[in-house]
């Protein structure tokens, strides 16, 4: 081989080498930047998933109630609409004055339901077969009529009850003690709730070293005040008045506070 071809040789393999290097470099640049990328991406997303904590707290007030909800119906049945309408008009009208009476107010007072219903009853017939055996038949009409009253006077429940049952009344319905004004309560209470929550919240940063930055939302829920039924009550079964126990009211507010955390 000639000097020349030698060299050209040489030459060759040199700047084969350089390419390679060349490659190689470029292959780990880019394997570098995909790891990186990478590890900011997985970064981020884990940051992004544990910048929050969420904690909540619950505030209770008791009170005693001040007002009294509870509803009175009169059902009345008669062949005809009329008839049923008027008697039932007449009970109403009755229960309606003795609880004015009482010291209800016109405000207090308030007509709930009201219906008006035909009444069948199954008649057997003694046709002899094919003849149907039986048929539906009219026989007169139910009007029912609710009214709900306010009691705010909660001494006079148990005589307004045994008054509203004697002057017509077949069904007592539900009676509901509450507070008239429970905005203050309910302060009361979601302040209870929100010092709770931020105790808490206080104390889990402690535990976790971690730093509460700000709150980034707040929800709220509330329950109202307990409910009384007076299903077979002695007032709708013509006994004496019935003694009502009051007790306490409960307000009751729980708030979830969401804090951004470093």
């Amino acid at each position: 081989m000639d000097q020349t071809s030698k060299k050209w040789t040489k030459h060759h393999k040199y700047i084969k080498s350089k390419k390679h290097c060349f490659f190689a470099l470029l292959s780990i640049l880019i394997i570098i930047v995909i790891l990186s990328v990478s590890v900011d991406v997985y970064n981020k997303i884990k940051v992004d998933s544990e910048n929050r904590i969420t904690v909540s707290g619950t505030g209770k007030v008791y009170s005693k109630p001040d007002l009294a909800l509870t509803s009175f119906s009169v059902i009345t049945e008669a062949k005809t609409v009329a008839q049923a309408l008027t008697q039932n008009t007449e009970q109403m009208n009755q229960i309606i004055s003795f609880i004015k009476g009482q010291g209800v107010e016109d405000k207090d007072l308030k007509t709930i339901d009201f219906n008006i219903y035909p009444r069948y009853e199954w008649q057997e017939k003694t046709e002899i077969p094919p003849y149907p055996s039986g048929k539906r038949v009219l026989v007169g009409y139910e009007v029912r009529q609710s009214l709900q009253v306010k009691i705010r006077e909660l001494t006079k429940i148990g005589e307004i009850i045994q008054g509203a049952a004697d002057s017509g009344a077949n069904e007592v319905g539900s009676l509901q003690f509450t507070v008239d004004d429970q905005d203050e309560l309910k302060n009361q209470a979601r302040e209870k709730a929100i010092e709770q929550a931020k105790e808490k919240a206080k104390e889990l940063a402690s535990q976790l070293g971690i730093k509460l930055v700000r709150i980034t939302s707040f929800n709220e829920s509330g329950i109202i005040p307990r409910t009384y039924l007076l299903e077979g009550s002695e007032a709708a079964m013509g006994g004496g008045a019935p003694e009502i126990e009051i007790g306490e009211s409960k307000i009751e507010v729980t708030v979830t506070l969401t804090y951004e955390i470093k």
